[in-house]
């Protein structure tokens, strides 16, 4: 298995490649399936809906679909690349050895999912609601936009947030032991007082600052009207 190595944190990668012999599947597999060894390809769609499926060793390549449901899901070794999950909806669902690289995943719900050996990488999350979110294993987002995205009740214990986008970004009560997020500009993050644990570069520090004094919407001495 292929790894990326970030700092301390190293993920295991899919490996299906470029495997000529993985089978071709044309419609999204019905639910209750077990698909393997598999290429999902070339797809535009109204809707997508994968529910109480199991997905293995296998390829979604431009896929892009308005709409989007994946409930109760298994993802064990599968990239996902160059597509665009329109409204996506993802509850209930784990992923072990993925890759979700150069997708549109703007404005998801994502509740409830199991992360393992998980790479986001220069995928656009903008608006995305991450909600009890558990990183079990490591997790990164590589060169993501997050912007006005929200994390509530996750546990993102050791994930990596590498040069990512981060404007406007909300961080919730949730478990932050050992967030990276050393290389990415944290002057408009909000929710500063629940990053407790999380890893930061000492240049950051006025970033912090900054975003602290947003949130408390403090008024400078200097700035207020002479009394007469």
């Amino acid at each position: 298995m292929p790894t990326r190595r970030y700092g301390r944190t190293t993920v295991t990668l899919p490996d299906p490649g470029d495997d000529p012999y993985l089978g071709v599947i044309n419609s999204p597999p019905r639910p209750g399936s077990t698909v393997t060894e598999f290429r999902y390809t070339d797809q535009n769609l109204g809707a997508l809906d994968l529910t109480e499926t199991d997905l293995r060793n296998g390829i979604l390549h431009n896929v892009n679909a308005q709409r989007t449901t994946i409930e109760n899901v298994r993802f064990s070794s599968v990239r996902v690349t160059d597509s665009d999950l329109g409204s996506l909806q993802l509850t209930g669902s784990k992923a072990s050895r993925t890759l979700f690289r150069d997708c549109r995943l703007m404005g998801a719900a994502i509740t409830g999912a199991v992360l393992d050996s998980v790479l986001f990488e220069n995928c656009r999350l903008d608006y995305a609601a991450f909600d009890r979110i558990r990183a079990s294993g490591p997790v990164v987002f590589d060169r993501c936009v997050l912007t006005e995205a929200t994390f509530t009740a996750c546990d993102l214990t050791g994930v990596v947030m590498h040069d990512c986008t981060l404007r406007a970004t909300g961080f919730g009560a949730g478990t932050y032991k050992g967030l990276d997020l050393s290389s990415s500009d944290l002057s408009t993050v909000r929710g500063v007082g629940n990053l407790r644990e999380a890893v930061i570069s000492r240049a950051q520090q006025h970033q912090l600052t900054d975003s602290l004094l947003a949130e408390l919407d403090v008024t400078y001495s200097e700035d207020l009207p002479p009394h007469h």
